[in-house]
């Protein structure tokens, strides 16, 4: 990969975040998880899955009861290591864990039920990805992303404190490396969507699940160290000054450490056809009507 990616893309992003991630990512919205569990037609029995970028596991395990077997793949070998130990203690056997980039990997053809790649779709080779996806899946199967989403209305007020620090200090993070780089409301979804539809996926729809959470001021800032973009490798020896400034800004906009808002998340559901080609090059949806994902 060249040397000049954003440092937010770079193969090792995610180095070192593994503790933050594991404690402080909140997990996928249970409404969401339901809906694409039964919304994926999977077999009474058998169904197999194939989890890319799985990081440690946080939507794997909230799926995998639904799988007789599957294969989940991550780029970061800590979070391999911190989904096999979670796997482990909960007993789940039957998901292989493999490190590896989701562009590389090897699966039979015509053999998998469900492909999910939750919070990565963007930083995916995606025309790869959605072409690898389409040939591992059998007739009527489907390949799901998930992502969080901005809530409809006006971000938290204190959301900004957080967004003029992060500009300060890393400038204005990339969030795709395809398509366009910093989408506008619409943009970044309507490109994946028709990247799904050229790779031969129909239909392609998407839904956004929303709801009120609480962040404490612990919780925040782990969080973002659990980034591509504000952990402690980004930041260098300026994370500490990072987290000074942002704790002190927090601080005064609401000294009682508790910070809430509506989070988002959302999901693509797109079908491979039960027999025949897919509809390529469809038209994208309306850009007006849908919402890019958060950058990670």
């Amino acid at each position: 990969m060249p040397a000049d990616l954003p440092v937010n893309f770079r193969p090792d992003a995610f180095a070192g975040t593994v503790d933050d991630y594991v404690r402080y990512r909140p997990p996928y919205d249970a409404r969401l998880v339901s809906e694409i569990l039964s919304r994926a037609a999977l077999p009474a029995e058998g169904a197999r899955l194939i989890d890319l970028a799985c990081g440690p596991g946080r939507l794997t395990f909230a799926i995998a009861e639904a799988f007789a077997d599957g294969l989940a793949t991550d780029l970061e070998p800590n979070m391999m290591a911190a989904a096999r130990l979670e796997a482990e203690r909960r007993g789940v056997g039957h998901i292989r864990w493999s490190v590896g980039r989701a562009e590389d990997l090897e699966a039979p053809a015509g053999a998998f039920d469900l492909v999910t790649a939750a919070s990565a779709f963007h930083r995916f080779d995606q025309p790869r990805v959605a072409a690898m996806a389409f040939r591992w899946l059998k007739p009527g199967g489907a390949l799901v992303t998930v992502g969080d989403v901005p809530a409809e209305g006006e971000p938290a007020p204190w959301r900004q404190a957080i967004t003029d620090l992060v500009h300060a200090y890393v400038g204005e993070p990339v969030q795709r490396l395809q398509g366009p780089p910093k989408p506008t409301p619409g943009e970044g979804l309507a490109h994946e969507e028709q990247v799904l539809r050229r790779a031969g996926f129909t239909p392609v729809e998407s839904r956004t699940f929303e709801a009120p959470h609480t962040w404490t001021l612990e919780s925040l800032l782990g969080y973002l160290r659990s980034t591509s973009f504000a952990s402690r490798a980004a930041l260098g020896e300026r994370h500490a000054a990072f987290e000074a400034d942002l704790t002190a800004a927090l601080l005064a906009f609401d000294g009682s450490g508790r910070y809430a808002e509506i989070v988002g998340n959302g999901y693509t559901l797109a079908r491979k056809p039960s027999s025949g080609g897919g509809e390529a090059d469809d038209p994208p949806r309306d850009a007006g009507a849908v919402t890019p994902r958060r950058s990670d």
